[in-house]
């Protein structure tokens, strides 16, 4: 979602900057990043005009004589990242979305020789002095701080180790991006399917039901993907559905996922003991927030044991529920929280979450997230048609302010063949540079909707996860008007990039909110306020359970990668972290789902998934500021919108937010809504 420590690894990738550049350059940019593929043949062509004003701009740099300014190195050295992030983000579009199976391998082989490209410029003396000799008297902060930072950045990819080791660091750099890569392409090709009887889908969805026609003989598919798993973990009565498919769903691209991650666990451990650290995981905390492994090892522990009397309290409902229909039930399983956590919603808070799947269809829920991002940061979407796509079913949006294209958007929100359909996220594939070119962003998720008479119901989750990612897309899109390509968009800390996204969710509980676009797909009446009351009185219960999910999910990330050894066996890491942070749940014997943690192998995140937790955290603190009784208000908003999300990268994280709340972040809020004091949130 973000781009802030893979700079570390990725640096001139997702780490360099643009401030001036010839016509010639400008004409290029202004293009859409998708303009004139076509096919394999115009996919590397497109890389290749990319290389070659990269190479264009390494050579202006490198052959300046006398002083060194901003104009002759900082300006070059800009364009040359923005080139290669230019090129290396096409081909990380192309190789997941693209349904062309040629296309997918071209854009990899590519992405790899992208990858040792970046890691030897990465590690060049030339350029790391270059931009040290810079003469930043005259300069603003924003470029102050861009120096320095990638002064830093240079300086932990082992720019100052001697040439033997800056070798090896690329080898390994390159290696790492193909493990990587097999990493993810074994999700896309490994995804399974369960068969199920018509006896077996009671309680499912009237609607998924029409969807999913039985065949001659009476049997019914169904897929991991998340727009059915989602859905029959939550509905679906019978036990021994729900457990197939949890299972199915835990061995997604088992085991070869298992082997591939074990070899990036030991290929990022030798990179960090190269660069000096113990671990990868003290390596991945130095340019966050939390700076150390100590300080993120204790964050869990205190989210963990601050939710832990709630998630007590709620695992006793869940199982006293359970007993009502397994009278000697003793435990809930992995599969029986999400269906009786709906249960319990219903009897206690008489919500049926199917209640509300109604008004949410899918082209009124995107409507509504466009209208509302609208009013809180004075942004409109406008269709573009004409904006070329990987697929026919991608829609392109431009972004406006004040009638002027400040970005674009691109959604590819429905599952379909040879497309990554588990998770959502937002790939900022061009930051913007003021003047130069605009910001553009692909918001890729797994939601029902898109083809024909489906009007695309969506749960409430899956709302908050599509408002969760537009609050990315904001970001990007806002924060990349500054004169720095390099600090643009979403280039903050790490453990805090999730926190403007997060906050985003707020909305979803709003009823004067969803008033404005939750309208019944038939009748077209709005969302009665009292269903919406009873939703977030209903929202209040399992806030213990997710936290501690989030808390093991975040001791797995970090315990894979503070080991100081390279040969790590992943699945009894998992195991042992489960006895103390998932002890609530039996471990499921057979099952690896660490083959399916894409965080593992995504490098924003790695050792780091506490991201999620510190930065809502940082969440509940920013929302604080806002009048509940009126969230669509635009003063509170334009304030946050212009301290915290349009400064980028500019400044630290912590200054961004002290500037907007006075002071530095609080648990306190967090605390708060842990303990159901307020309203707001549920995950």
């Amino acid at each position: 979602m973000k781009a802030t420590l893979t700079s570390v690894l990725l640096l001139l990738f997702t780490g360099a900057v643009l401030a001036q550049a010839p016509q010639a350059d400008v004409a290029a940019q202004e293009a859409s990043f998708y303009a004139g593929v076509l096919d394999t043949t115009s996919l590397r062509a497109a890389v290749e005009r990319s290389t070659a004003r990269a190479d264009a701009h390494l050579k202006a740099l490198l052959d300046v004589q006398g002083a060194r300014t901003l104009d002759n190195t900082l300006v070059p050295y800009d364009r040359l990242g923005m080139e290669l992030e230019s090129a290396g983000r096409l081909t990380t579009i192309v190789s997941r979305l693209h349904p062309d199976e040629r296309m997918r391998t071209t854009a990899e082989e590519l992405a790899q020789v992208l990858a040792a490209r970046r890691a030897s410029l990465a590690l060049r003396p030339d350029i790391y002095s270059s931009l040290r000799a810079i003469d930043l008297g005259s300069a603003d902060q924003a470029t102050r701080r861009y120096v320095t930072r990638e002064l830093r950045d240079l300086e932990l990819a082992g720019v100052n180790k001697p040439e033997p080791v800056r070798a090896r660091l690329t080898q390994l750099r390159t290696e790492l991006q193909a493990a990587q890569q097999a990493f993810n392409r074994n999700l896309l090709s490994g995804q399974r399917r369960i068969v199920a009887s018509a006896s077996e889908i009671d309680g499912l969805p009237a609607d998924f039901i029409a969807a999913h026609k039985p065949d001659g003989s009476g049997a019914i598919t169904l897929t991991t993907d998340d727009v059915d798993m989602q859905v029959v973990s939550a509905y679906a009565r019978n036990a021994g559905l729900r457990k197939r498919h949890m299972i199915e769903r835990l061995n997604v691209a088992a085991p070869e996922n298992v082997k591939v991650l074990e070899r990036i666990l030991a290929i990022r451990h030798e990179i960090a003991t190269l660069l000096g650290y113990p671990t990868w995981a003290e390596y991945h905390a130095r340019p966050r927030m939390a700076g150390d492994a100590k300080t993120v090892a204790e964050f869990i522990d205190k989210v963990f044991a601050a939710s832990t009397p709630a998630a007590t309290r709620e695992y006793a409902e869940l199982l006293a529920r359970k007993k009502q229909d397994v009278p000697d039930a003793t435990a809930l399983e992995s599969w029986d929280r999400t269906y009786y956590s709906e249960l319990v919603r219903r009897a206690r808070y008489s919500f049926d979450s199917q209640s509300v799947r109604p008004y949410f269809s899918y082209e009124r829920v995107r409507a509504g997230v466009m209208d509302v991002s609208s009013r809180l940061f004075g942004v409109t979407f406008r269709p573009a048609p004409s904006l070329p796509t990987w697929h026919p079913s991608v829609e392109p949006y431009e972004v406006l302010q004040g009638g002027t294209v400040i970005g674009r958007l691109y959604l590819d929100v429905h599952p379909r063949a040879q497309k990554a359909n588990s998770g959502a996220s937002v790939n900022s594939v061009r930051r913007g540079a003021r003047g130069l070119q605009v910001p553009e962003a692909v918001l890729t998720a797994s939601v029902p909707g898109g083809v024909p008479d489906d009007p695309g119901l969506m749960t409430h989750d899956q709302v908050r996860t599509l408002f969760h990612e537009f609050g990315h897309v904001i970001h990007a899109i806002v924060g990349g008007q500054g004169r720095w390509h390099g600090i643009n968009g979403i280039d903050i800390e790490g453990d805090v990039a999730e926190a403007p996204s997060t906050m985003l969710e707020e909305w979803i509980w709003d009823a004067p909110t969803l008033a404005t676009f939750a309208r019944h797909y038939q009748t077209n009446q709005p969302i009665p306020a009292d269903l919406v009351q009873q939703m977030r009185r209903a929202g209040e219960f399992g806030r213990g359970l997710d936290s501690q999910r989030q808390a093991f999910l975040s001791k797995v990330s970090l315990s894979l990668h503070d080991k100081n050894q390279g040969v790590v066996d992943s699945t009894a890491v998992v195991h042992d972290v489960s006895l103390k942070y998932n002890s609530l749940y039996p471990w499921v014997e057979g099952t690896y789902f660490q083959a399916q943690f894409t965080h593992l192998a995504n490098s924003l995140y790695t050792s780091s998934y506490y991201t999620y937790l510190w930065s809502r955290v940082v969440a509940k603190d920013l929302f604080s500021q806002f009048d509940r009784t009126n969230l669509l208000a635009p003063p509170v908003a334009h304030r946050y919108r212009d301290a915290v999300l349009v400064p980028g990268g500019s400044k630290p994280a912590a200054d961004l937010i002290g500037d907007f709340l006075g002071r530095p972040f609080r648990f306190d809020a967090y605390e708060r809504w842990l303990n159901g004091e307020g309203a707001s949130a549920t995950n």
